[in-house]
């Protein structure tokens, strides 16, 4: 006689997914190296697009924005940075990309680039929560702080300095893209995975009261642990989840293609927890992939890891999951009992 087991398995709710533009950003005006202004047309070919759209995305591609070339300048004297006045045009061009897309009700992906295009995201994320009346949350995924100002920055590269710029301590030029000074307030950002922070960085982590999760802090709590505490308020109605994900955040051995890499970053399948349990809470709203560097790369292997955790990130799960909640052992029924 055959038995037949029955599961109390509840439906599984699906939320239709936002639709998604890619804004490719090719500059990298503001870091040391060449190489990440191919970063863009790099996911393009591991197949960004077409991941995006199996997973139910309706993803529209703007193309790469229009800017001006990386000069190679040096120092300038008089603002302490490298190519300040070509990163500001581009940054100005990515707040007006993403701001029209939010207005429009889809979700910006800007592909850098370097980090330092973040400042033209973000405060265009921050203008789109003040018009609407949202709270920003931001999640830097990042090796660096990027915390430091014109006056302690040891490079004058202006990749190091969009955190501190989006809280009003850089460049008043950059500080005030989307009309707000700043564009971020204390207890919207949240950095994980910092494993090479300059010490006048450090005291302005500690002077920006920012929320910061070192590897020992990872090494110490488990990543489940860490981002159960930085997504502990997102899943509010009112609030907006923004991601900025350098790709130097990784480990340097599964992901070579970054101008900057740091030894002892997360592996894949931490990585991959990260992206999950963003996911899980459907709040995600915009998002950042910088830093990817070609040129650095072996068969565009670091691309393709990407594109693997960006569908991680937008719902891709190796099991059934019931939307935005933690499975418990009240979702099953053993067949045994």
């Amino acid at each position: 006689m055959n038995t037949r087991l029955s599961l109390d398995v509840p439906p599984v709710h699906t939320q239709v997914p936002l639709p998604v533009t890619l804004i490719g950003v090719p500059s990298d005006a503001g870091a040391s190296r060449v190489g990440a202004c191919m970063g863009p047309d790099a996911l393009r070919v591991a197949q960004l697009g077409p991941a995006l759209a199996a997973l139910g995305s309706d993803v529209h591609d703007l193309g790469n924005l229009a800017g001006p070339p990386n000069p190679r300048g040096p120092r300038d004297d008089r603002s302490g940075l490298r190519n300040l006045e070509e990163c500001v045009q581009w940054n100005r061009s990515v707040h007006d990309a993403v701001f029209a897309e939010l207005s429009q009700g889809r979700l910006p992906i800007m592909l850098g680039g370097d980090h330092h295009l973040a400042i033209g995201s973000i405060s265009a994320v921050a203008r789109h929560c003040q018009t609407q009346g949202k709270r920003l949350r931001v999640l830097w995924f990042d090796a660096h702080a990027d915390c430091n100002t014109p006056d302690i920055s040891p490079t004058g590269n202006v990749h190091g300095i969009p955190v501190a710029s989006l809280y009003g301590f850089g460049p008043a030029i950059l500080a005030t893209l989307g009309g707000l000074r700043p564009a971020l307030q204390p207890g919207e950002l949240r950095q994980i995975g910092l494993r090479s922070v300059d010490d006048s960085e450090k005291h302005m982590i500690q002077t920006l009261d920012i929320e910061a999760y070192d590897m020992r802090r990872i090494d110490e709590l488990g990543m489940r642990e860490v981002m159960q505490r930085a997504l502990r308020d997102v899943s509010d109605p009112d609030v907006h989840l923004h991601v900025s994900f350098d790709v130097d955040f990784l480990d340097p051995e599964i992901a070579p293609g970054t101008g900057t890499t740091v030894r002892g970053g997360p592996n894949y399948r931490e990585a991959q927890l990260c992206m999950e349990m963003i996911a899980d809470t459907g709040k995600l709203r915009s998002l950042d992939v910088v830093e990817l560097n070609p040129a650095l790369d072996m068969r565009n292997q670091t691309a393709e890891l990407v594109v693997d955790l960006m569908e991680s990130l937008f719902g891709k799960s190796t099991l059934i999951r019931p939307a935005h909640a933690e499975l418990t052992s009240t979702h099953l029924a053993s067949p045994l009992a």
